[in-house]
């Protein structure tokens, strides 16, 4: 059996965009091993798409970048990686912080992607570029399997198994929902501010259903201002009470998830079991956003001239951020009560 490595570092969502390759690598054989941080550990640690998980703490070492323990540790990481004797290692991070990893951890073939960037493919001693530019990532991703011959028609999500301890927890913290109507889920913020879908819009969505379904919402602890902003607090406002296995439990109960272009609504997409409204601003919906059944998913966006300009600052300074007003309430509404019905 081949041994490969995939190394994907963040963030959530790209993580997650992962997974299909290596459901696909296992198909055919290989045995997996992925190499990822803090975003995406609790993503691949018990899936079943892979056979081995190293874990580099990034976000930690970059915190203590002058701490010679993290330079021990991030040496002591790639001597393990070296010896796993990789046959093949894929570099899907495509940037600098994924290059010494791919450089020495001592796989026979080291494949990325013609489009990377900031010297990344320096660690790599095979280039391909992808059948297309500008696919969605995770067909991006599979190019990769593509290449060493697969047949990739088949996109293979999977998550890994909660455990009876999170079962339980989301037990209590949906006690008090209504059995006799559907559960939507609406997680409102994301890391980008023009990414950020309209304030007023959100509150016009949430007075739409609050009749027609239980209302919960997700978050962080810095998102408890937005969502009480919108009316959060009048429902079941979860925000800073979970972690990334509460929701995915969360997101096996829902009947429907709303939310901008996030971690949260790439991972509701992955658990298969939700509806998914994804409001796009700033970003690609071509590159980032829901697909797989046009009667479940749908992934919005406005039609506006800028759109999308994948900026983290909006670089319009006449119409600023108007992406984030260019998806209209009234059609997340139709598509809400549609779906709910």
């Amino acid at each position: 059996m081949k041994k490969v490595l995939i190394i994907k570092l963040s963030s959530l969502g790209d993580v997650i965009f992962t997974v299909p390759l290596a459901n696909n690598l296992k198909a055919n054989g290989y045995e997996v091993h992925f190499l990822t941080t803090e975003k995406g550990i609790d993503i691949v640690s018990g899936n079943p798409c892979c056979d081995k998980v190293f874990f580099a703490p990034l976000y930690t070492w970059r915190k203590n970048k002058f701490n010679l323990k993290y330079l021990f540790d991030m040496v002591k990481l790639v001597f393990d990686l070296r010896r796993e004797k990789y046959d093949i290692a894929f570099d899907c991070q495509r940037r600098i912080k994924s290059l010494p990893f791919m450089k020495f951890c001592g796989a026979k073939r080291r494949i990325i992607s013609k489009y990377s960037s900031e010297g990344a493919k320096y660690g790599a001693n095979e280039i391909l570029p992808p059948a297309v530019n500008c696919l969605h990532m995770v067909k991006w991703n599979l190019d990769y399997a593509n290449y060493l011959g697969h047949d990739v028609s088949e996109i293979k999500m999977s998550l890994p198994e909660q455990s009876a301890e999170v079962k339980q927890k989301i037990d209590s913290l949906l006690e008090g929902i209504d059995r006799s109507k559907p559960v939507t889920v609406i997680a409102p913020a994301t890391t980008w501010e023009p990414k950020h879908w309209d304030v007023e819009n959100w509150k016009k969505v949430v007075e739409a259903l609050r009749d027609k379904s239980n209302l919960v919402f997700t978050g962080m602890e810095q998102d408890k201002a937005l969502i009480s902003e919108i009316g959060g607090d009048d429902f079941i406002n979860l925000a800073g009470k979970t972690n990334l296995k509460d929701l995915m439990e969360i997101f096996t109960r829902a009947d429907l998830v709303i939310a901008p272009d996030s971690g949260s609504a790439h991972l509701a997409w992955a658990s298969a079991k939700p509806a998914l409204i994804e409001v796009f601003c700033c970003t690609n919906t071509g590159m980032f956003g829901c697909f797989g059944n046009d009667e479940k998913y749908f992934a919005l966006s406005g039609k506006l001239s800028c759109q999308p300009c994948n900026k983290r600052n909006c670089p319009n300074e006449q119409n600023h951020n108007a992406c984030t007003q260019a998806v209209s309430a009234e059609e997340v509404i139709r598509l809400a009560e549609r779906i709910l019905i």
